[in-house]
């Protein structure tokens, strides 16, 4: 019996999949244990916990385990990479696959196959790949540069959004959920706590958008509009890719989407869907967001398959 550990890295949680060649047999739910968001004792403490637990489930020693396969977003920045292969060889058996949170949910969608993923949670992403099987990412280089369509990005325009319409001198709803959120009493208070260093957490603020642009709120639909539009720009620079690399050949593109953003907020999804079409009406959108963790269970599958033939070649 072979048993295989399928990872699902964020920025926020982390998902934890055992399965064997069948089906899953046991899973669990940590805080972050990305570097570049916790610290290396936070990250071992949550690690260790979601372990212990799907061995507690299970039964079984995470010795045993074939292969395990990881995405992470800053999958190939050494202070994430180097911690998650140190732990990992210290706590689970068998190989490692390390990639990028994308590519899971790429394979999660498309199963090694041609498509575009659209991925928006605390950060954001854009992969595709094309008929000849080359990825190509677009987005996705942390929110200080450019996770547009992110939580974090969200959150960060509604701050700027409420600013600007102070400037201006009109009333935002938002400003009033922001300064209840945070537990502040003005907006004097406001630039003073989320100027300090280290910044306050902004991608907590991005469950205020979509209720306050449904009641009505000028600004937040901003927010909304001006974020979907930028996540859809950066999916349509990788269409465009892909199609140039693979002129003349005739396949489909299907665009799909994955995150806890574009799960939780149909009206973020819906706008980025549109704008998508808008550019690209040929595109077939799937309507399903995938789950991350089904594409690194199948890359972690697929690796051990991958060794099996070519030991029997």
């Amino acid at each position: 019996m072979s048993y295989f550990l399928a990872v699902d890295a964020g920025g926020t949680k982390t998902d934890y999949l055992l399965a064997d060649e069948t089906g899953g047999i046991a899973s669990a739910r940590s805080g972050s244990i990305k570097r570049m968001r916790v610290s290396e004792a936070t990250a071992e403490e949550n690690l260790c916990e979601a372990l212990k637990s799907l061995t507690a489930q299970s039964g079984v020693d995470l010795s045993q385990v074939a292969a395990s396969c990881v995405g992470a977003a800053g999958s190939t920045v050494p202070l994430v990479s180097d911690w998650l292969r140190k732990a990992f060889r210290q706590h689970v058996g068998g190989e490692l696959v390390l990639v990028e949170d994308v590519e899971i949910a790429l394979d999660a969608a498309f199963f090694g196959g041609p498509g575009v993923l659209v991925l928006a949670g605390t950060g954001s992403n854009i992969a595709g790949r094309g008929a000849d099987g080359v990825l190509t990412t677009a987005g996705g280089w942390g929110p200080a540069i450019s996770d547009r369509g992110s939580g974090y990005s969200l959150g960060h325009a509604a701050l700027q959004e409420c600013f600007l319409a102070l400037d201006e001198g009109r009333e935002t709803l938002m400003m009033n959920e922001i300064l209840s959120f945070w537990n502040l009493p003005n907006s004097d208070s406001l630039v003073e706590f989320a100027n300090v260093i280290p910044r306050p957490d902004m991608s907590k603020l991005s469950v205020l958008v979509g209720p306050c642009a449904a009641a009505g709120d000028i600004s937040a639909r901003r927010v909304i509009e001006q974020e979907a539009a930028a996540l859809a720009h950066l999916a349509g620079v990788v269409i465009a890719r892909l199609r140039q690399k693979n002129a003349g050949v005739d396949y489909e593109i299907p665009v799909a989407f994955a995150g806890s953003i574009l799960e939780h907020f149909p009206e973020m999804r819906k706008a980025v869907a549109g704008y998508i079409l808008g550019s690209n009406p040929d595109i077939k959108m799937m309507t399903d967001i995938v789950s991350p963790i089904d594409g690194a269970l199948w890359r972690a599958r697929l690796r051990t398959r991958v060794h099996a033939s070519s030991e029997d070649w």
